[in-house]
Formats: C-alpha cells, sequence, structure tokens
C-alpha cells in the first residue's frame, strides 16, 4: 500500500493501475446512447468521473482535500463534500451511482447505502467496488511474502490501518441482503485483480504483450464463480426496481 497519496496517484498510472480502471469501464458497458446523470461518490483523484465525463453528466463528491490536488481535470462537476451532500440531492436523480473503495473506511456504511439507493433512479444501477478478504488474504501471502499477516486476516478479519483510516472489509451477502432491502436487486457481480496483482516482477508489468494479455485473461475469468472468490476486489452493481 503506497504510504502517500503522491504515491498512490502515481501507482495508478502504471500498467496495473490502469488496467483496474480499464476492467472497472468494460464491466459496466455504459452504452452510447443518450447521455445519464451519474453520481460518484468517493471520486478521489477523479479517474472514473473524468472517465464518464467524456459522455455523461458527471457530478463527483470527494471529502479528501489532498486527492483533489492530484486529481484528473475534466467536465464534471465537483463537490469537495462528504454523505452530508447526500442529502442536498433529490430523490430518483441519477442513472448511475459509483461508490467504489469507499464503504470500508466509513463509519455509517447503512445510512451512505441508504442515500445511495434514494437518489438512484428506478431502473438505474448502483456500482460498488470493494475489498474482497480471500484475496486480501491471497495478496499478503502470495505477492507481499506475508504470511503472518495473512493469518491474522484469516484469523480475525481485517481491521487494517493505512491513510485513508481503518479498513474494515465487507461480505458481498451483507451488501446484497442490505441493499435488497432498500429496493435494489444485484445485476452483476466481478472479480477484479484475480491475477495481476500476484506478480511481483514489475519489469513485464511494462510490456505491451503482459498488459494485453494480462487483461484478456482478467476479463475472461472476472466473472467465473471461483476466480471472482478470489479476487483482491468484487464489483457488484445492483438495479434499482
Amino acid at each position: 500500500m503506497p504510504s502517500s497519496i503522491k504515491d498512490y496517484r502515481e501507482l495508478i498510472q502504471k500498467p496495473w493501475g490502469r488496467m483496474f480502471y480499464e476492467m472497472i469501464f468494460r464491466q459496466l458497458n455504459l452504452s452510447d446512447g443518450k447521455p445519464l446523470k451519474i453520481l460518484d461518490f468517493g471520486a478521489g483523484f477523479c479517474v472514473t468521473a473524468s472517465h464518464y465525463a467524456e459522455n455523461h453528466n458527471v457530478t463527483a463528491v470527494e471529502p479528501d482535500e489532498n486527492m483533489l490536488r492530484f486529481r484528473i481535470d475534466a467536465e464534471y462537476q465537483l463537490i469537495n463534500g462528504c454523505d452530508d451532500v447526500l442529502n442536498s440531492f433529490e430523490s430518483s436523480a441519477f442513472d448511475l451511482v459509483i461508490c467504489h473503495n469507499v464503504l470500508e473506511y466509513v463509519q455509517n456504511k447503512e445510512f451512505i447505502l441508504k442515500q445511495l439507493s434514494r437518489v438512484l433512479k428506478s431502473g438505474g444501477k448502483l456500482s460498488i467496488v470493494k475489498h474482497n478478504l480471500t484475496g486480501r488474504i491471497l495478496a499478503n501471502a502470495v505477492f507481499a511474502d506475508d504470511p503472518k499477516t495473512a493469518l491474522e486476516l484469516l484469523e480475525n478479519g481485517d481491521n487494517q490501518k493505512n491513510m485513508f483510516g481503518s479498513r474494515n472489509t465487507y461480505s458481498n451477502e451483507y451488501l446484497t441482503n442490505f441493499l435488497n432491502s432498500c429496493g435494489l436487486t444485484l445485476s452483476d457481480c466481478f472479480g477484479i485483480r484475480t491475477f495481476f496483482g500476484l506478480s511481483s516482477n514489475d519489469d513485464i508489468k511494462f510490456t505491451d504483450e503482459w498488459y494485453e494479455n494480462m487483461l484478456k485473461l482478467e476479463m475472461k475469468a472476472c466473472n467465473a464463480d471461483q476466480y471472482k472468490s478470489i479476487a483482491f476486489f468484487n464489483h457488484l452493481i445492483f438495479t434499482k426496481l
């Protein structure tokens, strides 16, 4: 894990950082039809917001001013705020709501989920990317050569601290059941970073051949249960009834 916001910004520009976003965009698979109203909650460096702002009406919400200093600028509406901002949006205002790598670090997860569900239109999509505990255990045991931490995760779950605060992973089952109570159903579940985060050979990762073949492999495996169950991240897409 990078030790500073600047290091994290540099990380997402590396091939394995770019592949993370490329997989998300392919999995969401937005059509080239009419522009959508999109909310990106916890937008970070606004990588996703800037990508979709090319063809859609995007509102990006991010509380961390340090991350916004390194953001990618584009034609999106930027709001420097947190969950309090959600109250200002009308109900059923957005076609797509994005919440990636956010809920692990908040104390009021269920309040945020209720609000994200409220501002989503009927038939709209909620995209959540979350850490997968099994994938974290594999990454520590294999990539980091740190079986001690892997064993702690296996025995006690994930409550590690980093620059974003304490990270508390949660299960896909919990998320699905709670959002069902909010009137959303699970449409798709994918894996992200099943394989590309397990190799420590950074040199090969900068070659075009590695990137192309690894992306094909990841996309081929991302919807198969046996592989998404061990991926570092899971990408769950819900539809509002």
